[in-house]
């Protein structure tokens, strides 16, 4: 029996991942998103078309921890800093949009559906919020999380990840059963004291964790304790009735200023990128297409007049805040979708007798059709949406701020530390990247701040900023060909520079796509020896004409040593010039 539910598991795996692979291949295709391709793949494989998969709640719930992760990430990228920087627009902008988008819908379910006020506040609240699933991966995808845009976009999904909890109070309070579970002021001193309970046990339990782990030097281990970090921050919110997503957000904060960062963002980002697909896979199953073709107009209609509704309300809040027309369009349809939480407001709604299942089934569908209509309308509004060359682009999303590095120095020892260090004094952003735990430490002890990882991870790479650096430097010993081809052709904007341990290195790189590899030794050795020229009164021509003599051998022995592929390529050649200065003395 054990092995025939197992079997059933495997199959449904396969199935889940196979539609999901290629929906999603033919909507990136198309340049409509992966989400959709989710979405269309849930449809598909759920009970109202094939019934392939079945329990599909089930699996929502699980791959809800997508959500989690995402939020994790998230936090990973906002230093407390930048956080404090925000407050503002979360609480400003994000309290305006989710009162005001809320209560419109609620009106509006009152004025065309009649229902009862509980029963249209208990519909209407969880229709103003936007799909954090779906609009964060397009503001990272398109490289706008970090712009003036996408910190407002960001701004207004934050404050509704943090109202869960009180739409979740505000249904229990609405339903038969009255309002259960801790008073508003309970609740908010619960959220204050786990969010400094997790900061506390993040500076206390956690960083030292992870320099313990980073000594150790085991990469397996580290993504084990990223994944704990995680889940335990979303159980101690969940076991206090708060939000799991609230949870990990906190602890992406906390962890953002450490050198773990990058490190962490690398191991997580896979578990996250199929956990969210899944859930949309599962978003997609729950669709009842029966309730659609009993109620064609009135689904449609309603999906059209929500993203109408909350586009216009957010676009205004967008012109009130001085963005442009464009920006502000541009704002309203990227969070003009019902969202993810809708689902889960939905069922506590059902729970507490305010609405009924077909109910519930019937404005899910709604949801869903407007999550799916949100790339169609970025694609199909593209043109009008973009700013003219001459406006300063706060509006599309141009014009980050200035978090970036232009240069990433991967390998921080004494080779890394003068690159790094000749860069800072030319007043470029540079990111440092070591994987010994002990070099980071020591760095920190003079001031400088280097992020633990294996800088020769493309994924790690990615996530500290290769896709917009202007430079790559490679200043650690072990480098092959292989890596750097992979590196160029993954991030062909960025030049790149690394350090050849000796004259083989250089062989074997010199065909490769370095735009110069630098013999550790060799100009510091040059120089020594110019200098004991001058020390024992050679004229200043002299030097000279000794310095270039060199180097125009060195040269020439080594085009041909690239040329043979080989060191001993030059050997007679290394003779002749041996002779040659012999024969001058």
């Amino acid at each position: 029996m054990e092995e025939h539910g197992a079997g059933f598991m495997l199959r449904d795996a396969l199935v889940m991942l196979g539609f999901a692979m290629v929906a999603v291949l033919a909507f990136r295709r198309a340049r409509l998103g992966a989400t959709l391709g989710y979405l269309v793949a849930g449809a598909l494989i759920g009970p109202s078309v094939l019934g392939l998969v079945d329990g599909a709640e089930e699996m929502a719930e699980v791959a809800e921890l997508g959500i989690v992760m995402l939020l994790f990430v998230v936090g990973l990228e906002l230093s407390p800093a930048r956080l404090w920087r925000l407050k503002g627009a979360i609480f400003g902008l994000g309290l305006a949009q989710v009162t005001a988008c809320g209560l419109a819908v609620t009106a509006t379910v009152l004025a065309l559906a009649g229902y009862p006020l509980a029963a249209a506040l208990a519909i209407g609240l969880p229709l103003g919020l936007s799909s954090t699933a779906q609009v964060l991966p397009m503001l990272q995808a398109g490289g706008q999380l970090r712009t003036p845009f996408g910190e407002r976009a960001f701004s207004i999904l934050l404050f509704q990840d943090l109202s869960i909890i009180p739409l979740i109070t505000i249904v229990a309070a609405l339903g038969q059963n009255g309002g259960e579970g801790p008073s508003g002021w309970m609740l908010g001193l619960l959220t204050l004291a786990a969010v400094f309970g997790l900061v506390a046990a993040g500076r206390l339990l956690i960083q030292p964790l992870f320099r313990l782990i980073g000594h150790l030097g085991e990469r397996e281990l580290f993504i084990v304790a990223a994944l704990f970090t995680v889940l335990a921050s979303a159980v101690v919110m969940t076991s206090l009735g708060l939000s799991a997503a609230l949870g990990a957000f906190i602890a992406g904060v906390m962890l953002a200023d450490t050198p773990y960062r990058h490190e962490l963002e690398a191991d997580i980002e896979p578990f996250r990128a199929i956990l969210l697909g899944l859930f949309f896979v599962a978003v997609g199953m729950m669709l009842d297409l029966q309730v659609i073709a009993e109620n064609p107009f009135f689904v449609i209609g309603s999906a059209i007049l929500l993203i109408a509704l909350k586009t216009g309300i957010i676009m205004a809040l967008g012109l009130l805040l001085k963005m442009t027309w464009r920006g502000a369009l541009a704002l309203g349809l990227l969070l003009s979708q019902g969202g993810e939480f809708a689902f889960v407001l939905y069922t506590q709604a059902l729970g507490a007798g305010l609405i009924s299942g077909d109910q519930s089934s019937l404005f899910g569908a709604i949801v869903t059709l407007s999550m799916a209509a949100t790339p169609f309308l970025m694609l199909a509004t593209r043109r009008i949406r973009r700013e003219p060359a001459s406006d300063d682009g706060e509006g599309t999303g141009e014009g980050p701020h200035d978090e970036g590095a232009s240069a990433i120095v991967v390998g921080y020892g004494r080779f890394g530390q003068s690159v790094a260090q000749t860069l800072l004094c030319g007043e470029l952003s540079v990111t440092l990247i070591d994987r010994k735990q002990r070099q980071i430490d020591l760095a920190e002890e003079f001031g400088s701040k280097v992020y633990f990882g294996d800088g020769t991870r493309l994924d790690m790479l990615r996530q500290a900023g290769a896709g917009e650096a202007q430079l790559i430097m490679f200043c650690i010993r072990d480098i092959d060909r292989d890596l750097l081809v992979s590196v160029k052709e993954a991030f062909p904007k960025a030049a790149i520079y690394t350090r050849g341990y000796d004259r083989r290195t250089v062989i074997e790189l010199a065909d490769g796509p370095a735009e110069y590899v630098m013999r550790e030794m060799f100009e510091s050795a040059v120089r020594m020896g110019l200098m004991a020229l001058e020390y024992v009164g050679l004229s200043e021509r002299s030097i000279d004409e000794a310095e270039a003599r060199l180097r125009s051998n060195d040269r020439e022995r080594m085009n041909v040593q690239i040329e043979g592929g080989d060191i001993y390529a030059a050997k007679e050649m290394t003779r002749e010039q041996q002779r040659q200065l012999r024969s001058r003395d």
